[in-house]
């Protein structure tokens, strides 16, 4: 899954995570103009676009430590995501088969994000 730095090229998390983003794209696209909601929307956007680009930026890491770093704000943006998912589905503004659609993508995406972080903290000796 890595290249012995920790880096996730070509990865299937990094594959998923910009595909997630593209749909929370638009689903808040859709959110805003079709429900006129704008603050929850905007969370979402903001933290659901995140979890890629702090995957990309991993990429890039320093270090085994700087990798771990960023894909822990990562899997907390997508932590994130998953929050302001549930609040829109529980205050009406997306309906639960849409909620549980993009869930789904989310919650493999956070499966992923966690084994990653977990099997280089063993490797560095801190997991």
């Amino acid at each position: 899954m890595d290249d012995g730095q920790g880096r996730v090229k070509g990865s299937v998390v990094r594959d998923k995570s910009f595909a997630f983003a593209v749909r929370v794209v638009r689903l808040c696209q859709h959110v805003q103009q079709e429900r006129r909601e704008y603050v929850l929307s905007k969370q979402l956007l903001r933290s659901g676009t995140a979890i890629g680009a702090l995957i990309r930026e991993a990429d890039q890491a320093e270090s085994r430590a700087d990798f771990v770093h960023k894909m822990s704000i990562a899997l907390k943006e997508a932590n994130e995501s998953e929050y302001w998912i549930q609040l829109l589905k529980e205050t009406g503004y997306i309906d639960a088969k849409g909620a549980e659609s993009i869930g789904s993508d989310l919650t493999e995406i956070l499966k992923l994000l966690v084994a990653i972080v977990k099997k280089n903290k063993e490797i560095m000796g801190d997991g």
